[in-house]
């Protein structure tokens, strides 16, 4: 798909990383993932988490060799909690694409957007010069936080934020105009380009094309092969429906939020407070999955002197 469509970026999550690893032609990254996990000893725990930093590096080495920009590679949603554990892990990271010849400049680092991912991501940038991008990101008050971080980027999930005002209100379908999510990329837009934050937003998570074409104009935007295919059968010229101008013009208020005041207007938003906790609780999941994975394969590996 990245062969065929030439974007910029890439990104992986745990998710779409457990479903390539179970691909036959990706076959050759997990067996060396797992015998580089194998090869640096330890218990069969850190035998395991070693293998999968590895994993998720082989397969953004492979993705960089096919894009001109950056890769996103995420770190352990089950430390999403722990400011430290993802500031550890983070590094960890880097240091695995150093070691495989990739420099931390083309490098973002997710991280889920609690105040400890955020905070966790203010280090990274300030401290290490790490870049960051922020992601289950559903909620103003979660955009706000990570502007006042200074993070290199955040991923605000469009799709996921229509999903839920589907499943638990009356209005079933919205024009792309009125979508909850569409909207609420807006406002972040507009806020961070009135403001002047240096934070990159990128929309993501797009459940149509509709969607896609209402953020015209938006930074960047992240979208799977399934929707790239549809938008390249369309030729219609596209207006900017975003832009800085504009954004210059709204009547917005600046805010500033310390951890007491994010946790309050983050809980004020249902929606958010869900999906973020949904989101989490997804990708651990499917990192787990992806270590049972890797576990079989480690019992599997003959050892070598």
């Amino acid at each position: 798909a990245i062969d065929e469509y030439k974007p910029l970026d890439a990104t992986t999550n745990p998710s779409l990383i457990l479903a390539a690893a179970q691909m036959p032609a990706y076959q050759k990254l997990v067996d060396d993932a797992v015998a580089y996990g194998k090869k640096l000893g330890g218990s069969e725990e850190e035998q395991i988490k070693n293998a999968s930093d590895k994993l998720f590096v082989l397969f953004g080495a492979e993705i960089l060799k096919r894009i001109p920009g950056r890769v996103s590679t995420e770190v352990d949603a089950r430390l999403s909690f722990d400011k430290e554990g993802m500031i550890q892990r983070a590094r960890r990271l880097i240091d695995l694409y150093k070691e495989v010849g990739v420099g931390k400049d083309r490098i973002l680092i997710k991280l889920s957007s609690t105040w400890e991912g955020i905070q966790a991501g203010r280090v990274l940038e300030a401290e290490y010069g790490i870049h960051c991008n922020m992601t289950l990101l559903f909620s103003f008050a979660q955009a706000v936080a990570c502007a006042e971080a200074g993070v290199t980027l955040i991923s605000p999930f469009v799709g996921r934020i229509l999903d839920w005002y589907v499943a638990n209100g009356d209005k079933k379908t919205y024009e792309p105009s009125e979508d909850p999510g569409v909207k609420s990329v807006t406002k972040i837009y507009n806020y961070y380009k009135k403001f002047g934050y240096k934070t990159i937003v990128m929309g993501a998570s797009f459940r149509n094309t509709g969607q896609i074409k209402a953020l015209t104009g938006c930074d960047y935007l992240t979208i799977s092969p399934k929707l790239l295919a549809e938008l390249s059968k369309e030729h219609v010229k596209l207006t900017p429906t975003l832009s800085v101008k504009e954004a210059q013009a709204c009547d917005l208020e600046k805010m500033h939020l310390d951890e007491k005041a994010f946790r309050w207007h983050h809980n004020e938003d249902q929606m958010a407070v869900e999906k973020l906790s949904d989101g989490i609780r997804r990708f651990a999941a499917d990192a787990v999955k992806l270590e049972r994975m890797l576990k079989v394969h480690i019992m599997l590996l003959p050892c070598t002197a």
